[in-house]
């Protein structure tokens, strides 16, 4: 495995907001994106009293982590599942709560590299997106059949793409030729459908309408909307939860849940707040971390991380 290309975003970071939960006996760690394993090599070293337990809905990334982590015996456990399915998964490993979870989302190193997995806009290849390649559809299938007005729904909502219509009406007019296959045709629709003052920026004109349909094609959002408080949920009290984004719609839903969380729902005017309505969190972050200038020249795609960490300060009544 080529170990060189995976550099973990604000990995030393993450570990130290973690930290002030992880460093006792019987800690439980989870990494609900496991991905090639970086941040989950780095928690096993840097605390060597803690189990951990990662997530990962993709087979391969699950199989190469195995190897990285295997010098960790029973101390990481590996499960094919999605960071949704959190509550399942500790469940049937019989532990009732965690002290530290970590979240880095969107697509890993390895899926962005593998040029046959189709999620890069700067190589040709099979338009698939799964992070899953045994279930669900792939984004050839999305351009291919759903309706006009879905296709512009998903670019706008998940892409932020002002240019949707056009764009769409160029697909469905290519789509009745001949179905969509490969990146590269797409990645040239694009172009062409642009005005010249919309490729001037934002990088590759590409890159907004790849995203909607990665987080299309694998329900990234929707996922998440039940994830993170699914998360919360399962942290004991004084357990600490970081959350690695890489795109506002993420950091929003993020941003939402933490607020929620650390807010005094407390009816106005009540002269002493009850416990019911104090709040369960305590913000560890002000507002979104960045990462540094050094590492965004190190790693390139640590350029759009947003970190937000927060802490569990009671049990729910």
């Amino acid at each position: 495995m080529n170990e060189t290309r995976h550099v973990p975003v604000m990995l030393q970071r993450c570990l130290d907001l973690l930290a002030p939960a992880l460093d006792r006996p019987g800690a439980v760690v989870v990494d609900c994106t496991l991905g090639l394993g970086g941040h989950s090599e780095a928690l096993l070293t840097q605390f060597p009293e803690v189990r951990l337990v990662a997530l990962d809905r993709d087979k391969e990334a699950l199989r190469l982590s195995a190897e990285r982590l295997a010098p960790f015996g029973d101390r990481a456990t590996l499960v094919h599942a999605v960071y949704d399915e959190l509550p399942e998964v500790l469940k049937r490993l019989k532990i009732p709560s965690v002290q530290g979870i970590l979240f880095d989302l969107g697509v890993s190193s390895m899926q962005l590299d593998e040029a046959e997995r189709g999620f890069a806009y700067a190589q040709d290849a099979p338009l698939d997106m799964r992070m899953d390649q045994t279930t669900g559809v792939s984004a050839a299938e999305v351009l291919n059949t759903y309706p006009p007005g879905e296709l512009v729904r998903i670019l706008r909502m998940y892409g932020e793409e002002k240019q949707a219509k056009r764009i769409v009406s160029a697909v469905v007019r290519e789509r009745a030729k001949e179905p969509f296959t490969n990146s590269a045709r797409l990645v040239q629709l694009i172009r062409d459908a642009l005005p010249q003052a919309a490729k001037r920026t934002g990088g590759n004109p590409a890159k907004r309408t790849f995203q909607a349909l990665r987080i299309e094609v694998n329900g990234e959002l929707t996922v998440l909307e039940d994830a993170i408080p699914a998360a919360v949920g399962t942290l004991a009290v004084g357990g600490r939860i970081a959350v690695l984004s890489y795109h506002s719609l993420e950091d929003r839903l993020v941003k939402q849940v933490f607020a929620a969380g650390a807010a005094n729902t407390a009816p106005p005017g009540l002269p002493v707040v009850p416990e019911q309505y104090q709040p369960r969190l305590k913000l560890l972050t002000r507002g979104a971390e960045l990462p540094t200038e050094d590492e965004v020249a190190e790693n390139r795609r640590a350029a759009p991380a947003r970190l937000r960490g927060a802490q569990r300060i009671r049990e729910d009544v």
